[in-house]
């Protein structure tokens, strides 16, 4: 038996991706999702929840694939290196979730507090190793999320533009810029 819920997410999210909020609608769900429309309620309280459990599901996948072949017993730069060439090759290989993490980013019930930390928890491994960093005097004094943008983000747009064709980067360019990534947060 196929779970309706998952279901509607899995639907939701193609819909998304498809034609982004502004064409996404109740009733286009219920017809991608194959369910009637009041199904999605009985699952969902409105639509604003529904996106909410559409956006986690997504963040929960990602840093499912962020974070595999991480342990916090690995050295920094050997955990850095991991989570940088695991978000590249997602980036690289899924051009829809890069769509869509901009979209979701925008909707004003994704900014509060309790989603904020939700999506804090399921990126343990990746704040746990900015943290570290920071308390083994390693990392500049900045809080994690700026860390983060300032070097594991980056691998997003190398990413972005060699799937779009702007360049081609080899493994030797690959390697250097993970250098410049983790230059970027090591005090000097």
């Amino acid at each position: 038996m196929v779970d309706k819920r998952q279901q509607i997410i899995d639907a939701a999210e193609d819909l998304i991706a498809e034609s982004g909020f502004q064409g996404f609608s109740m009733h286009k769900l219920a017809k991608e999702a194959g369910v009637a429309a009041g199904t999605i309620y009985r699952y969902f309280s409105d639509k604003e929840d529904l996106l909410l459990q559409v956006r986690l599901a997504v963040v929960q996948r990602n840093a499912e694939v962020v974070q595999r072949g991480v342990n916090n017993a690995m050295p920094l730069k050997e955990r850095f290196r991991t989570m940088w060439l695991n978000i590249f090759d997602l980036s690289r290989t899924n051009i829809d979730n890069l769509k869509n993490r901009a979209q979701y980013d925008s909707l004003p019930c994704m900014r509060n507090h309790e989603t904020k930390e939700i999506e804090r928890k399921m990126f343990s491994k990746v704040d746990k190793f900015f943290t570290e960093g920071r308390e083994q005097g390693l990392f500049k004094p900045l809080d994690n999320p700026v860390l983060a943008a300032l070097s594991l983000e980056i691998s997003v747009t190398l990413a972005r533009k060699q799937a779009l064709g702007y360049y081609q980067l080899d493994q030797t360019a690959i390697d250097a810029a993970i250098e410049a990534s983790w230059d970027a947060i090591i005090k000097h």
